[in-house]
């Protein structure tokens, strides 16, 4: 994928300062890893009245292929196109606008650390794309180049092959962009328009993207003709998300027309309106009111990750000593830093301590605690993998109370921008039902000699029920066994 930038100028304002505004040196070829390739950055020509900035995107097929063979965030329904043979490493797309967006960051928000009077300034620019996908033809490029203040919006079809022109034009097009803008409003709306032209966004759409459309669009997308078009498009179409970006752009062209701010025409809904809880937050709450009943001090978090559990105990005196264990040192690392522990004082990090360990084994280190926590960590496993952890914790450690969360994998169609057969997250092995999970968890409080209930974590819908599940395991022998002792 390639694309370059032009702008001419003189020995009083030279046309080399688009090098202080891309944060780029036009002396230097420059590489950037991006999770489909490689992106370099170099400059053809660099004089004083004329400069040219080249962004080339080296795609890799593999990682692309193998990002879309992953189910849920790590692959994109669009992402692995008929496999190795795809257009994606030679026409413009959202892989491109990702790089647009991470390769000149401090451009795309106006910043120039250097020269910060250069971002202000409006521009002679000339940007040309030599093979862009226009689903729409070159007639949807002019509607949406047009109406943005471009002195000339050119966009040739490419022909199918060039050798037998009867077979018509490609839907590809070679676009060309001339006009005096501020270089940020002109990487804005490539960054959105690319991906609305293609019609396919090639990784994970997530509701933080409205927040992305709208950043890149402020100034100048709640006033276009097509910003319903731009939207869904931008959007992949989800109609929760595209609703929730037209209103919101309704209220900006209103405070806009209106010569008012936002917050004062969104006024409808009083300050004390609640904010929705992330799952995450629930979840630990969840489980720091089920530690709390059962009377807890010490506790094994199993598979703690970059510690976020660790962190949420840590802030009350009652669990007076806390063991966090991953198989993962990078995730340790992560949770000492999370925690400060070089920073902790002594009476405070005499609580906590992170161990590496693997749950698919006993380790007597894990013995005698008063519960054990294992949350979204089960489904990470291979199910053959199970009976393992099953008698690390339950069989060899055996803690008095023992914590299990998963997805529930009923939920799955509440969430709208997942699709259909795809599970939450892509190192996710398998998701259970709550029939699944309740088979599982009574079948091992049953051979280990505890009673298990569960609880709902998050709203529990009346159809499919909650997004997480919550089984509570608390050990029969509590009165014969001793503490510290492994079974």
């Amino acid at each position: 994928m390639f694309l370059t930038i032009s702008t001419t100028g003189s020995a009083e304002d030279p046309a080399t300062d688009l090098g202080f505004l891309l944060h780029k040196h036009p002396g230097k070829v420059q590489a950037f890893s991006t999770s489909h390739g490689v992106a370099h950055v170099f400059y053809p020509e660099a004089a004083d009245e004329r400069c040219t900035a080249a962004l080339l995107l080296d795609v890799d097929p593999v990682a692309l292929v193998r990002r879309g063979q992953g189910k849920g965030r790590g692959g994109a329904p669009d992402a692995a196109l008929a496999q190795y043979v795809n257009d994606r490493p030679y026409a413009a797309s959202s892989l491109l606008a990702v790089a647009l967006g991470s390769v000149f960051r401090s451009a795309l928000g106006g910043r120039c650390t250097a020269r910060p009077e250069l971002p202000e300034q409006a521009r002679p620019l000339r940007i040309e794309i030599p093979a862009l996908p226009a689903r729409g033809g070159a007639q949807l490029v002019h509607r949406l180049f047009d109406p943005l203040g471009w002195d000339l919006v050119q966009a040739e079809p490419v022909a199918l092959d060039e050798q037998f022109p009867e077979w018509g034009d490609s839907r590809y097009v070679r676009l060309v962009l001339e006009g005096e803008l501020r270089l940020a409003d002109a990487l804005r709306q490539l960054y959105v328009l690319l991906p609305v032209l293609d019609d396919a966004k090639h990784y994970w759409v997530a509701p933080d993207e409205v927040d992305k459309l709208l950043r890149a669009g402020d100034g100048w997308l709640a006033a276009h003709p097509e910003n319903g078009l731009i939207s869904a498009r931008y959007l992949a179409r989800h109609k929760r998300l595209t609703r929730e970006a037209m209103d919101r752009l309704e209220l900006l062209r209103l405070a806009e027309a209106d010569g008012s701010e936002v917050e004062e025409l969104d006024n409808a809904v009083g300050e004390t309106e609640e904010k929705a809880v992330p799952l995450a937050v629930r979840r630990r709450e969840a489980i720091l009111g089920a530690l709390r009943a059962a009377g807890a001090s010490r506790v094994l978090d199993l598979g703690c990750g970059q510690g976020q559990l660790v962190q949420a105990l840590l802030k009350e005196p009652a669990f007076t000593e806390i063991v966090g264990v991953d198989v993962s040192m990078r995730a340790l690392g992560m949770a000492a830093k999370r925690l400060r522990l070089e920073r902790m004082g002594e009476k405070q990090s005499s609580r906590v301590q992170l161990l590496q360990g693997s749950l698919a084994y006993t380790d007597k280190r894990l013995a005698g605690y008063d519960a054990a926590v294992l949350s979204e960590v089960i489904e990470h496993l291979d199910l053959p993998r199970l009976p393992a952890l099953e008698y690390a914790v339950f069989g060899a450690a055996r803690p008095r109370t023992v914590l299990v969360t998963t997805p529930n994998v009923e939920y799955n169609v509440r969430w709208e921008t997942l699709p259909a057969g795809h599970v939450r997250h892509g190192d996710h092995r398998f998701e259970w039902n709550r029939e699944e999970f309740g088979g599982w968890a009574a079948s091992v409080a049953g051979r280990h000699g505890y009673e298990v209930a569960f609880a709902p974590v998050g709203d529990d819908d009346p159809q499919v029920g909650p997004p997480t599940q919550m089984a509570v395991f608390t050990r029969i022998d509590t009165g014969t066994q001793k503490e510290g002792e492994v079974a």
